[in-house]
């Protein structure tokens, strides 16, 4: 099942979006998609309503991000070998975690700001994982994967500057306003048999800069969330996202990085294609 969130900004409703491009209202079964309602089980039971639910204009609405108020954001730095060498960075022995301010998540087509003072915005396409049920010590990878609620195209926008020349704190270049577009949908994690197999991909003004496979990370989804678990409660509604491949501004100094007027599109496979303008904040 493919959930999404419809409407302006801050006033979205839940909807979900049927295997042939039918946009129906989710209100009659749930208030929004958040944390309560993204249970597997409470997920299934919705699926199996979907003809209670009235269709929607699906040209005529914006899609907002498929969850709404995330709890937290937390994700992994250097998680595919071939943007640790780009970035100049050792393969990590462990997973490198970092925070993101929630608020930074917005609809897979609105615009992208880039910061007032920024030199060094850049992109990374990403698979975000959206938690389900809480994960606390999971003993296996199996264990954390099964409290997953679905997954989505994620895209983890930094500012290299801020992030790497501003004292040492990478979340202050992770978490500018409008730095994580979210979406189109999440797919419901039943539909998904293996994280470990999705192709990714990243535009910028038509030319792709990423292209690679969630095959490639250097630790999977299940061992990301398990890790995850023994620092700290993942909730329902937490997003985590996973790490980029190679092909970012940073790892290429003849590229140059984005700016106001740039088309930035990512995609990854079955879980929908972003695509956004870059302004100015």
């Amino acid at each position: 099942m493919r959930i999404v969130r419809f409407g302006e900004p801050g006033r979205e409703q839940p909807g979900v979006l049927t295997s042939d491009g039918r946009l129906l209202d989710a209100t009659p079964l749930v208030a929004d998609w958040t944390g309560e309602h993204l249970d597997p089980s409470s997920l299934t039971s919705v699926s199996e309503s979907l003809d209670k639910l009235p269709l929607v204009d699906a040209e005529a609405v914006r899609l907002g991000p498929p969850i709404g108020r995330p709890g937290k954001i937390v994700c992994i730095g250097l998680n595919y070998a071939d943007h640790a060498a780009e970035s100049g960075a050792t393969i990590p022995d462990e997973p490198v975690v970092f925070m993101k301010d929630p608020s930074t998540v917005v609809g897979p087509h609105d615009s992208v700001l880039v910061p007032r003072g920024s030199q060094k915005t850049d992109f990374e396409v990403e698979l975000a994982v959206i938690v389900g049920r809480p994960i606390r010590y999971a003993a296996s990878a199996d264990e954390a994967l099964a409290c997953v609620a679905g997954y989505a195209t994620s895209n983890d926008l930094s500012e290299r500057e801020f992030q790497l020349e501003r004292g040492g704190q990478w979340d202050k270049g992770k978490s500018c306003e409008t730095f994580n577009p979210l979406g189109p949908w999440m797919v419901t994690a039943d539909e998904v048999p293996d994280p470990q197999a999705l192709a990714l991909e990243l535009w910028v003004n038509g030319r792709n800069m990423q292209s690679s496979t969630t095959a490639e990370m250097v630790f999977a989804v299940g061992e990301i969330l398990r890790y995850l678990s023994q620092f700290m409660v993942l909730r329902p509604g937490d997003l985590v996202n996973t790490g980029t491949p190679a092909g970012v501004a940073l790892g290429q100094p003849d590229l140059p990085y984005l700016r106001e007027g740039d088309i930035l599109e990512c995609s990854i496979s079955g879980l929908g294609t972003q695509r956004a303008m870059v302004g100015q904040a």
